[in-house]
């Protein structure tokens, strides 16, 4: 007979019971509350094409220990707290490896994740293997989902995510595109990820929703991310007409398009590109090409919400995180802090530690105003996903900086517009 594979949960299950029982066997002791260091372990792209998505992770940590000193309270009893910090180098077989680490050999309590599928899904899928909370976001949640095989009829046991759809963004691109007069014909960058495969999937991507409108689509195929010659796609598009350009490119990519473009003689109406124009880093790097490129918008000082962990406006954040680390504020700014508001407020409702279960069990009764929303894992649109707020921007160089707009607001009118979408040029 083929022997069952044990994880870390379950040996720890099985040791624990044993000298439970033999414990109890002998000396029958009153139930009398522990103190337990908490680990929190927490997986981001430090190093390599996706680090600008890191980027706020320690001013985040730094705030997160300075709100709470040393430890959480839970069920009346304070349990030291220790976040650990693993670098994924923005690959994703060494997000596995890490947080393989930090289950195995740092014995974390719960396990946090950020940052495309490349980051959130090998983490995600460590976590359920090995029967270990976690909570992710930054990640679309069908690549996020069903990129992990998941089952809409059950969900997963373990792993909660929580970011807005594909659907969200489909629907905000194509309201922005609407705003400008074009001939409607759309150049498509999706490279071949997961990020990638799923905006060009025909039945849950971009192509259906997109003809239905009355766009047309020159999709030249996926290619692969670093690439540095993008004079196939260019050329297609110049011959198809294309005055819309979308996808889902990360910064160093989207640099290298853009530059080719140019030196082609490429300039559509519209360019509205997801990833590498999220970040005003970025955009500052363009110069005045940066003027006019559009966005999908996730958070913003613009955004209506609060901390439940520190009472700070959106605005309030951002502002502090312009003031220390001397940076422009950034999208992932609001989704670092919120992870953390979700993680110890599922916490500080857990009846028991020690016990990976009570944790999940505390994670899916969620229902948490956030600084990026509201987080409600039971509201769906499948088990353990929750979708927050998305609005669409765009970019203007104003005193030779980038500053973001908000330019479209039709599925999230509580966001305030800033600004009227206007072609490039």
């Amino acid at each position: 007979m083929k022997p069952t594979p044990v994880n870390r949960r379950g040996f720890l299950r099985g040791v624990g019971a044993v000298a439970s029982g033999a414990a109890l066997s002998q000396f029958p002791l009153p139930a009398l509350a522990k103190t337990k260091t908490i680990k929190l372990g927490l997986v981001q792209p430090v190093t390599g094409p996706l680090a600008i998505f890191a980027e706020p992770t320690q001013f985040v940590i730094d705030a997160v220990r300075a709100q709470i000193g040393d430890s959480v309270m839970i069920q009346g009893t304070k349990h030291p707290v220790e976040i650990i910090l693993k670098d994924s180098q923005s690959n994703s077989n060494r997000a596995s490896s890490v947080a393989q680490e930090l289950i195995l050999n740092d014995e974390v309590d719960m396990l946090l994740a950020t940052s495309t599928p490349d980051t959130t899904n090998p983490v995600a899928d460590q976590a359920e293997l090995n029967g270990v909370p976690c909570i992710s976001n930054d990640t679309p949640w069908q690549p996020h989902f069903f990129g992990r095989q998941g089952d809409p009829a059950k969900g997963f046991d373990y792993t909660f995510h929580y970011f807005w759809g594909l659907e969200d963004v489909i629907g905000t691109f194509m309201s922005q595109w609407d705003q400008v007069a074009t001939n409607k014909v759309v150049g498509a960058l999706w490279p071949n990820d997961p990020d990638g495969n799923a905006w060009g999937d025909p039945a849950v991507g971009f192509p259906k929703p997109m003809v239905d409108k009355g766009y047309s689509l020159v999709d030249t195929g996926r290619f692969q991310s670093m690439t540095d010659d993008f004079s196939a796609q260019i050329s297609a598009f110049k011959a198809a007409g294309v005055e819309i350009v979308t996808g889902v490119v990360i910064p160093p990519d989207f640099t290298t398009f853009l530059s080719q473009s140019a030196q082609q003689g490429f300039a559509p109406k519209v360019i509205n590109v997801a990833k590498a124009s999220e970040f005003p880093q970025a955009m500052a790097a363009l110069g005045p090409r940066a003027d006019g490129l559009s966005v999908e918008v996730w958070w913003s000082p613009h955004h209506p919400f609060n901390s439940s962990l520190t009472g700070q406006s959106s605005a309030d954040l951002a502002s502090a995180y312009e003031a220390e680390t001397g940076n422009l504020w950034t999208m992932p700014l609001g989704f670092k802090h919120s992870l953390f508001e979700v993680a110890l407020d599922a916490l500080s409702r857990t009846e028991d530690p020690t016990d990976p279960d009570s944790i999940a069990t505390a994670i899916r009764a969620t229902s948490l105003n956030t600084i990026t929303g509201t987080i409600n894992f039971g509201a769906g649109p499948v088990p353990n996903i929750a979708k927050t707020p998305l609005v669409g921007g765009q970019w203007s160089v104003r005193d030779g900086k980038p500053v973001l707009d908000i330019v479209d607001n039709t599925n999230t009118p509580d966001i305030p517009l800033s600004a009227q979408m206007r072609p490039i040029g």
